[in-house]
């Protein structure tokens, strides 16, 4: 299982990755100031590393629990990212709201056009950052 250390330089690195794609392109597309998109983005960001630790420390040791280890098929990729996503939708949407005034549902589509980028982005930067930085138990399972 990953370390405390391990974990936050993974959440560090991904917010930090993140941050310097979405933002110029959240700015283009809305038309907005890259400052005001910045600080939704930046504020998300912070949320989102504060529900990534928590988040897969929970589904590592549910995962382990079920599988007896911690090593991620395809499937369990998938699942991870979807449910980390539809969890940081809920934790996300009423700063956006109030950050960008509008409403809730108007945040909630905003909200789902970051997620569906950080979808696909978590699942190709963690499955890079387990090859970058593998357990030692996922080669004894080998």
């Amino acid at each position: 299982m990953r370390s405390f250390r391990d974990r936050l330089r993974h959440a560090i690195s991904f917010e930090i990755l993140g941050l310097l794609i979405i933002t110029p392109i959240a700015a283009l597309t809305m038309d907005e100031d890259l400052a005001h998109i910045g600080v939704v983005t930046a504020g998300s960001a912070t949320l989102a590393m504060v529900w990534t630790y928590i988040y897969n420390w929970g589904f590592d040791h549910a995962l382990e629990r079920l599988t007896g280890t911690t090593q991620k098929t395809p499937l369990a990729r998938v699942v991870n990212a979807v449910l980390f996503e539809l969890g940081l939708l809920l934790v996300l949407m009423p700063f956006i709201a109030w950050w960008m005034q509008v409403t809730l549902w108007e945040a909630l589509l905003l909200d789902l056009a970051f997620a569906l980028f950080y979808m696909g982005y978590a699942l190709a930067f963690n499955w890079a950052y387990d090859r970058l930085f593998p357990l030692p138990e996922w080669q004894e399972a080998r």
